[in-house]
């Protein structure tokens, strides 16, 4: 028993269809291994869900077991448990290691044996590693160094190719098919989870048409209604939907990872005086937004713009969260390119191929005039000289109230 192996090279079926093209790929992994040479690093350990995908292809499933993906000047190897078996091997772009159960840290014995002899510098990523799984990296590399580099990762993630533009632009499409969905489900006493229900289920099966040789994975819904508008990011209930209530229509169809949405406010069977106050006035925020989105706008400058528009309507203090963020390999559970959101702490530059919302909120606290959650979301892409909002779907009260 002693002499079961720690790691496996297993080759289960042929390699499945990428989502992303060969060169795709490798303009990718091109532009982590310059990262590698001005930092003058022998390999990366990548362990985050986005950036195994992003330079891999490939997103696992961790359920409590470490993954990883180890770039060196000449290779790209994902490292998989093997209670995956060969899935794993037949979705990484590049080659695959799988370790086994039967001793502790057989991961770690898969990254050792990947990392070039000789190893003083690698960089990892600082904001997904933890402290433990670190040092035991450290501990099977004597006297190296590890080196952030989940800056430089994450600002090549904020420029999208052409390519991802398309998987993106779909999503949006999709989105949009899935909200017809949502709207088409909401009628009184018919709770929060049904109508969401008829929501994934659109998407997930316009994905399936769309990308026959994606994995499908994690597409949702929150729908929300009444109070539960409150957050942008609040769980599906069993509240059903009430004649005059706030809801909210949140759609997330997931591509191989790859994130997109749209969100819309409603109301079902009228809206009164004071809730199309708050909602005329985020509405105009969302518009004023999107006009403010194009090439050299820096996010910092549109977040503070748009907040003398809800200060005018004295309103700023209901303003929950940031006006929008960027698209790409990211879901409910990983990822972020916090670098790329519209918010009065950052100043970067949008640029032609970064792809953001416009997504302004505000919540009026329960048991006043117009209580509940006030929220629109669009796609928009930077380009050369303008910006192309991918987003069809009608906002605002002339498109969104549900006859009762």
């Amino acid at each position: 028993m002693t002499n079961r192996p720690r790691t496996l090279r297993i080759v289960n079926g042929d390699p499945a269809k990428g989502m992303f093209s060969p060169s795709e790929m490798e303009r990718r992994l091109a532009g982590v291994r310059q990262t590698m040479a001005e930092l003058d690093l022998d390999a990366v350990v990548f362990t985050s869900y986005h950036n195994i995908n992003y330079y891999a292809d490939f997103l696992y499933c961790a359920f409590g077991r470490p993954y990883g993906l180890v770039v060196t000047r000449d290779d790209q190897t994902s490292i998989s448990a093997n209670i995956d078996y060969g899935q794993p091997g037949r979705r990484t772009y590049g080659q695959n290691l799988t370790y086994t159960d039967w001793v502790r840290d057989s991961f770690f014995e898969g990254v050792r044996e990947l990392l070039p002899s000789g190893t003083t510098r690698i960089g990892v990523e600082d904001d997904h590693i933890n402290l433990l799984n670190l040092n035991r990296l450290l501990a099977i590399t004597p006297g190296a160094e590890a080196v952030d580099v989940s800056a430089r990762c994450m600002q090549q993630r904020m420029l999208k190719s052409d390519e991802e533009i398309g998987v993106i632009r779909n999503g949006a499409r999709i989105a949009d098919i899935g909200g017809a969905a949502v709207v088409a489900a909401v009628d009184e006493g018919v709770p929060e989870y049904e109508v969401a229900l008829a929501g994934t289920q659109a998407m997930v099966r316009e994905i399936a048409a769309t990308y026959p040789h994606a994995e499908l994975q994690d597409t949702w819904v929150w729908f929300q209604s009444g109070i539960n508008t409150d957050g942008a990011h609040n769980p599906v209930t069993t509240r059903r939907v009430e004649r005059g209530d706030i809801l909210s229509l949140n759609c997330f169809p997931m591509i191989q990872g790859y994130y997109t949405a749209l969100e819309r406010t409603l109301f079902f069977g009228g809206c009164d005086e004071a809730s199309r106050r708050y909602w005329d006035i985020n509405v105009e925020v969302h518009e004023a937004g999107l006009e403010l989105i194009k090439p050299g706008a820096t996010c910092g400058e549109i977040a503070r713009e748009l907040n003398t528009t809800f200060a005018g309507h004295g309103v700023l203090d209901l303003r929950t969260f940031g006006y929008g963020h960027s698209f790409g390999v990211l879901s409910h559970y990983y990822g972020r390119e916090a670098g790329l959101e519209l918010r009065e702490d950052i100043e970067t530059v949008l640029e032609p191929n970064m792809v953001v919302s416009m997504e302004p909120m505000i919540t009026v606290p329960h048991g006043q005039p117009g209580a509940g959650g006030y929220r629109e979301h669009d796609i928009v892409v930077v380009g050369e000289s303008s910006c192309e909002n991918i987003t069809k779907y009608p906002y605002g009260p002339a498109h969104n109230i549900i006859d009762g």
